[in-house]
């Protein structure tokens, strides 16, 4: 409380607590309140869980669908197995940032299929599986992961570039440069 109080009061900053809690000193008092109150918290947290189904459930739930997603995650990364061979922080961070766009994409991709089957079936047939079972019964088996690309195309002109933009009217919205 009294450090709390303090910080609230800035009689002590911030700063100067983590500098004092990042020494890990086992002489610094604050430390070793601070250990022993994360201590209680963690047994509090383990004795709600230990005691209470729902609460077990709710955790196991989460944490099954966070796995799951995992598991689709990797499983979605091509090239080198998902392995990232660079060093490179930010190469690394791309990677990741990539391998997550194309996940939410096929995630945002099912959603449609799904909507669009469901919107279709539904008036007709009564409660649809998909929505009582909670679960899609289609997880990856319709995804290519590599592509399936028509090279018959690859001869064809594309049409120009035109980097003026003529058929669309600045001047409405007030963007004429």
């Amino acid at each position: 409380m009294q450090v709390a109080i303090s910080i609230s009061e800035g009689r002590l900053s911030s700063a100067t607590l983590m500098r004092r809690l990042r020494s890990n000193s086992r002489k610094n008092c604050i430390y070793k309140v601070f250990r022993e109150v994360g201590r209680s918290v963690r047994t509090v947290a383990l004795l709600r869980y230990l005691a209470d189904p729902a609460l077990r459930a709710r955790v196991t739930a989460a944490t099954n669908k966070v796995e799951s997603y995992n598991g689709f995650f990797q499983w979605l990364g091509f090239g080198n197995n998902g392995v990232i061979a660079h060093n490179d922080p930010d190469e690394q961070e791309k990677l990741i940032k990539m391998n997550t766009l194309l996940a939410n994409l096929v995630i945002f991709h099912n959603a449609l299929d799904l909507w669009t089957w469901s919107a279709r079936w539904w008036p007709r047939a009564g409660p649809s599986p998909l929505m009582s079972s909670g679960r899609s019964r289609r997880t990856c088996a319709h995804i290519r992961r590599f592509g399936a690309y028509a090279t018959d195309e690859i001869a064809q002109e594309s049409a120009a570039f035109n980097p003026e933009l003529t058929e669309i009217d600045f001047t409405a919205v007030g963007l004429a440069a």
